[in-house]
Formats: structure tokens, sequence, C-alpha cells
């Protein structure tokens, strides 16, 4: 069973919630559902390490909004984790346990319906931000980009039926990867979780790369026990193709470069 999480003074993630728990009969402060249960919480979602303390699922997917200086509109999903300091939630040095399928089930369902969502760009952000120290899988689905986008109560509730679509089925088991290289926003990576074979787990960006070593490598394969094999956006690793390569090359994961 998975909990749905959103925080009650985020207007993106409180209005899919919304739309989702009409649906739900509530027993105390959790909603309950056939195949998924939801939380409205008190405090913000980057910092809920402490969720399973409290309630104990098989996984976590948190409704939120998205926010960028660019201002782009965006419709993003994206695991969690800091590669150095813990500035937005989490611990420093540490990343969850990815989603994969279900990421992959929604972004996949999100595509499907993109005439709808024709103003928005539909990616998959790099790994960041909290919470981190979950012992079960975490993801984020997020609405972009402000203020208008989060309080639009007819895209919150599109993007929330995509959500309540893809928890009431069950998951397709694919193949996983870890990725490495790229941008925050990272087009490789998008295109093969969309068009492609894998699933995704942890995404270490290039400008992550400099943090990088056998420790947290070793941390990242831990949390990723379910991968099978490593994606390298060569064109976008920078000087650390070799570094990246030959940490890759001390574990059983397939290398393979795009």
């Amino acid at each position: 069973m998975q909990l749905l999480v959103a925080y009650n003074k985020d207007p993106a993630g409180n209005n899919m919630a919304n739309f989702i728990s009409k649906d739900m009969k509530k027993d105390g402060d959790i909603f309950y559902g056939k195949k998924f249960d939801l939380i409205i919480i008190p405090t913000p979602v980057i910092s809920a390490d402490w969720l399973e303390e409290k309630y104990a699922y098989d996984g976590y997917v948190f409704l939120s909004k998205h926010a960028a200086e660019s201002k782009v509109l965006a419709l993003t999903t994206h695991s969690t984790g800091n590669f150095s300091d813990a500035n937005f939630g989490g611990l420093e040095r540490q990343v969850a346990i990815p989603h994969p399928y279900i990421q992959k089930s929604y972004i996949q369902n999100l595509w499907n319906k993109k005439d709808i969502f024709s103003d928005f760009e539909i990616t998959i952000e790099a790994t960041h931000h909290g919470p981190t120290s979950l012992n079960k899988p975490a993801l984020f689905i997020e609405i972009g980009t402000t203020e208008k986008q989060w309080t639009n109560t007819k895209l919150c509730d599109s993007v929330a039926q995509i959500v309540v679509d893809v928890m009431n089925n069950e998951q397709k088991i694919s193949p996983v990867a870890l990725c490495f290289g790229g941008t925050h926003y990272p087009e490789k990576f998008t295109q093969e979780l969309i068009n492609g074979e894998y699933a995704l787990g942890t995404v270490v960006p290039k400008h992550a790369l400099q943090f990088l070593d056998g420790e947290l490598f070793s941390h990242v394969l831990k949390r990723n026990y379910m991968a099978k094999a490593a994606f390298l956006d060569w064109g976008g690793l920078g000087k650390y193709k070799q570094k990246v390569l030959q940490l890759v090359e001390t574990t059983d994961l397939e290398a393979i470069k795009l």
C-alpha cells in the first residue's frame, strides 16, 4: 500500500490532495482508499523524514508545487536526495530509495495526455532535496511553475486524475538504470523514461559529480538496489567522464552511454 502525501500550505499539493480525497473515506488524519491512502500534513513535505515513524507504508508519493527561477511552465517528477549539503530538507550526502515503476507509469500517462498540457514541459528533474532517510521508496510529483498554476484547480485536478489512474493500476516492472550527467532537467533521461525500456533510479546531474566519491557512490548503489544498468549522458559528464566510468566499472551494472 502506497501513501500519497501533501502539505496543507502548498497550494498545488493541497489542490491535488483535495481532488483525490473526495472519493476516499477519512478516519482520523488518513484518507483511506482501496489501492492507496492519502494524508495532508502540517509541515513541508521536503522535511518529511519523520513520516514512516508514524505512517508505515510500502512507499510514499509526494504531491507538490514546482518552482523555478526561469518561470518555464513544467510538470515534473523526481526522486529525492542530497549529494552535498542538505539545504532543502533531508540529510547531507544521502539519497532516498527511488520509486522507478510509479515514476515511469506516471510520466508515460502524462505524456500520453500531453495535448491537454500543451503549455507545459513534461520532464523529470535530477535528484534533489529531502526527504532522504525514509526506508521505503519516495517520489515527488510536481506542478509548476507559479502561483497561477498552483492555484488552478482545473490543472491540479487533471494532474491528480492521472495520479489516481496510475495508483489504481498494477505497475509494470521494468529494468532500472541509475543516471549520471546532464542538467537539472535531463532531456536524454526523460526521453528514455518515456519512450525506452528502462525505469530510472537516482539521477546524479553534472553539477553534483564533483561530490561523487567512493563512499557516496556506494551509498547510492545501496539505495538503488533494483538497478541493473547505469545511463551515462556522455556529452553531459564534462570532465567527470572517467571518474564516473571507473566507479561504474567496479559494479555489475551495465554502462550505457547516451
